[in-house]
C-alpha cells in the first residue's frame, strides 16, 4: 500500500491582533476599495478610464499592507543576524543560505519541563538518549519548550528556555545546520540573561545561542509551534524554506512536519 503524506502546520501566524514588542501594522484594502484604486491609477498613469460600478459587484482585488520585522513570527535567522563579522568569513544573509539546509530530517527534543533559564548541553544529551535517537549531519533539530501556549501576550517573550552556549556548540560538533525552537528566542530570556550577567559579569552568558553563530555558521528558526503535535519524535521530513530577501538577517517561514503514514 501506498504511504501517504500528513503535513503538520508548525507555524505561528503573523497577526496583528497578538502582543509584540515592535507592533505589527495590518492595512486591508478592500475589493471595493481595490476597484476605485485601480480606476484612479489607470486614468492618472495610463489615462484610461474604468468606472468601478462596470466590475462585477463593483469590486477587484483586495491588497494587504504590512509593516513589521522579519523576526516576527514563524522565521528563520540568517548567520548575518548574529553579527556584521564571522570568524569563518563573511555571514551570509538569508537570500544566500543552502536550500537544502531547510528540507531535511527532524527530530524533537521535550523540555517542557525545562522551566524558565538555560538548557545544557547534558540537558540535551540525556534527551537524544531517552528517546534512542543518534543525530545525523544536517539533521533539523526542534526545541519543544511549551513557550508557545503563551504566543500573542507578553508571557510569550519572558517565559520560555534557551539553550546556553555548550549546548549550542554541542549541536553544531554533531553537524547540525539549522536549530528551531517554539519560544521567542534560541537564547533564554533578556531578563534572566542579564540578571545572570549581573551576578556573575560572565559575558559568555549574553546571547550565547546567537553568538555562537560568529564562530560558526548556522540558521535559527524561532517561534516555531503545534510541536506537540508530531506523535513521535522523529522518523518526519521538516520543510522550512525561508522568504527570500535581499540581504536580509532572517526571512519568515511557513514552517511544516511532513510525515509519512
Amino acid at each position: 500500500m501506498r504511504e501517504t503524506l500528513r503535513c503538520i502546520d508548525l507555524s505561528s501566524p503573523i497577526d496583528a491582533a497578538g502582543w509584540e514588542p515592535d507592533p505589527i501594522v495590518h492595512e486591508v484594502m478592500t475589493p471595493a476599495e481595490g476597484a476605485r484604486h485601480m480606476s484612479e491609477e489607470m486614468r492618472e498613469h495610463f489615462g484610461l478610464e474604468l468606472d468601478p460600478a462596470e466590475l462585477p459587484g463593483g469590486e477587484l482585488l483586495s491588497l494587504d499592507t504590512l509593516t513589521l520585522t522579519t523576526h516576527t513570527g514563524t522565521h528563520v535567522d540568517a548567520p548575518s543576524h548574529y553579527g556584521s563579522v564571522g570568524e569563518y568569513g563573511r555571514p551570509r544573509h538569508i537570500d544566500e543560505m543552502p536550500l537544502d539546509w531547510f528540507l531535511r530530517p527532524g527530530v524533537v527534543l521535550d523540555f517542557t519541563d525545562a522551566g524558565i533559564g538555560v538548557i545544557g548541553a547534558a540537558d540535551v544529551k540525556a534527551e537524544f538518549d531517552r528517546i534512542g535517537y543518534q543525530p545525523q549531519p544536517l539533521d533539523i533539530v526542534l526545541l519543544r519548550t511549551g513557550a508557545s501556549r503563551h504566543a500573542g501576550t507578553p508571557k510569550y517573550f519572558t517565559d520560555f528556555a534557551g539553550l546556553d552556549g555548550q549546548a549550542t556548540d554541542y549541536l553544531l560538533d554533531l553537524g547540525i545546520r539549522v536549530i528551531g525552537t517554539d519560544a521567542w528566542s534560541l537564547d533564554a530570556p533578556f531578563g534572566h540573561m542579564i540578571k545572570r550577567y549581573q551576578e556573575t559579569k560572565d559575558a559568555s552568558v549574553l546571547w550565547p545561542a546567537h553568538f555562537a553563530g560568529r564562530r560558526r555558521e548556522y540558521c535559527q528558526i524561532e517561534r516555531l509551534a503545534q510541536l506537540d503535535e508530531l506523535e513521535e519524535p522523529f522518523g518526519f521530513q521538516v520543510a522550512c524554506f525561508p522568504v527570500k530577501i535581499a540581504g536580509a538577517g532572517a526571512g519568515w517561514t511557513r514552517a511544516v512536519a511532513l510525515v509519512e503514514e
